[in-house]
């Protein structure tokens, strides 16, 4: 469990006295330390009692803890607290065993982003956060991601992180697939969208007056910082509002929220089920045969046909009618293809 802000402020409180060998700290002393600097910090009636005087030593001298080694010497009726090693100090070892654990999982994470255009960074990084950490070659791999390191987009992903940051306006050449010469736009960058392991930034582009252009980060030519241009900020709630009528990437302007209706087959269903296709996904009725129909309720774009298409015979486009009419004429064209052929 992460250690808060005033349990910290005791810690290194009592790590102070315990580092003290001019002087006897008693229990009374301790808890007048603690509370001083708590009072001073957060008011009256801050301060703590007993009871997590001897919870906070407890965590010290655990394995979560600092791992402490603290001697507790009597004097007639009392007991004073200091440190074994007189050199020992928790400011040595800023973090606690459980805080080191979390941040060895990170680094592992981080690890795997090593090699990628405009991650060097993280090839001096990681060896010497896992020296300091004590990490070995001998701790096995235990997580992956899905990614493409051939990607022809990773290389801008910094550049536009640090100019939605800094709110720098960017000049951008662009060529996407189906334009025959590159142009040159500016994008007033706003947001970096993944999905289907491509990325893409949306921001306002001044010469459609659009907030919501988007750009494909595989189809950018280059990139270039304009810092003289004003930037236009904006007010859009990315995630609850302009990305969750949505599959993707693709919001067409004008296109209303619409209704689909799809029957699964009942081979299917249970991933689809685990792994719902869009967060408005509702049950409507089930087949004795397992088969299902289902609803969601999305602005219909690329990226659903795409996703439906990629299901193949186990999924029928119920409604509305004409999505279902769309993916039959390009079904049709598709075998008559190989009819051809």
């Amino acid at each position: 469990m992460p250690i808060n802000k005033n349990a910290l402020i005791r810690y290194q409180v009592l790590d102070k006295c315990f580092s003290n060998f001019g002087r006897k700290y008693f229990r009374e002393d301790l808890l007048e330390e603690v509370n001083k600097v708590l009072v001073e910090l957060n008011g009256p009636d801050s301060g703590i009692k007993r009871t997590q005087f001897y919870k906070d030593l407890d965590f010290m001298k655990s394995e979560a803890g600092y791992g402490i080694e603290l001697g507790d010497y009597k004097e007639g009726k009392r007991m004073y607290y200091r440190y074994t090693d007189p050199n020992f100090s928790i400011k040595k070892h800023l973090l606690s065993h459980t805080e080191q654990q979390t941040l060895k999982e990170a680094i592992r994470v981080l690890s795997q982003f090593q090699g990628l255009p405009q991650f060097e960074w993280l090839n001096e990084l990681v060896p010497i956060l896992s020296d300091k950490l004590a990490m070995n070659d001998t701790n096995r791999q235990a997580i992956l991601f899905d990614s493409n390191v051939d990607y022809t987009g990773t290389q801008y992903i910094v550049p536009i992180f640090n100019a939605i940051h800094h709110q720098t306006v960017l000049g951008i050449k662009y060529q996407g697939f189906n334009d025959p010469h590159p142009y040159d736009l500016e994008l007033h960058p706003y947001i970096l969208k993944q999905y289907n392991n491509r990325w893409f930034v949306l921001g306002y582009n001044d010469f459609k007056n659009s907030h919501t252009w988007n750009l494909a980060l595989d189809r950018i030519l280059s990139i270039r910082d304009l810092p003289q241009k004003a930037y236009h900020s904006h007010n859009i709630n990315w995630e609850d509002d302009y990305f969750y009528d949505i599959i993707g990437v693709t919001r067409i302007e004008d296109q209303e929220v619409t209704e689909v209706v799809l029957e699964f087959a009942a081979s299917l269903i249970p991933y689809i089920r685990t792994k719902p296709i869009h967060p408005s996904q509702r049950e409507v009725s089930v087949a004795k045969n397992g088969d299902t129909t289902l609803s969601i309720e999305v602005i219909p774009n690329y990226e659903l046909e795409r996703l439906l298409r990629s299901f193949g015979a186990r999924v029928k486009i119920i409604s509305p009618e004409w999505l279902k009419e769309k993916l039959i004429e390009e079904l049709t064209a598709s075998l008559k293809q190989y009819d051809e052929a």
